[in-house]
This record gives structure tokens, sequence and C-alpha cells, in this order.
């Protein structure tokens, strides 16, 4: 079956590019990326896997979240 996908033509480089320094067609690129798509988000392990993770972080604390600045303190 064949399918018609619209890209940007930046992206459309890049897969060319990649396509190229891996020695395989543009179309062999494309469906093996369709595989792997479908395999990851098949029966949503993948959304099942990553809900759990953001619930086993929530509540902790967020260590990206910027410290007092306590340069100035004194004892």
């Amino acid at each position: 079956m064949a399918i018609g996908v619209r890209l940007a033509p930046e992206l459309e480089q890049q897969l060319d590019r990649l396509a190229r320094s891996m020695g395989k067609s543009r179309s062999t690129c494309v469906r093996e990326a369709i595989a792997q798509y479908v395999h990851r988000f098949s029966n949503n392990d993948e959304a099942r896997r990553q809900s759990a993770l953001i619930a086993e972080h929530s509540g902790k604390p967020n260590w990206s979240e910027q410290l007092p600045d306590w340069t100035d303190w004194t004892a």
C-alpha cells in the first residue's frame, strides 16, 4: 500500500541525508520509523509507562526549582 505524507522541506532534506548515510532508501527509513512508532504505542504501553512515572514523581520536590540565594546569609 502506498501512502502520501507531506513533510516540511527541512525535514525532507534531513531524511534524505540520514537515508544516504545509512545506505537505505527514504521509503525504507519511513517504513522502519512507522513500524517502531506502532510497536512503541500499541496497547498504550508507553502512555501507561509515562503516566506511572509522572504519578511516581508527583508531590516530590522539583529539582529544577531555583534555590534561594544564601550568599548574604549570616548566623
